[in-house]
């Protein structure tokens, strides 16, 4: 999926869909984050494409409030 069809999905959701969302992207991060440091390759290469939804749900939660 392309970066802006999941942009326009994000848009279309409720705000409390993405506060969630958000919450449990954290928590994987916060995992993975320890398991890298514990020395597992694979849990590197999901860190940026994690932290890179949760910005735009941030972005797409931002865009509300600022309407609203």
């Amino acid at each position: 999926m392309k970066v802006t069809e999941q942009v326009t999905d994000l848009r279309g959701r409720p705000a409390d869909d993405l506060e969630r969302r958000a919450r449990e992207i954290d928590e994987q991060v916060f995992r993975l984050r320890i398991q890298k440091s514990m020395g597992q390759p694979e849990a590197g290469h999901k860190l940026r494409p994690l932290r890179r939804e949760r910005a735009r749900i941030m972005t797409v939660l931002k865009e509300m409030s600022v309407k609203s």
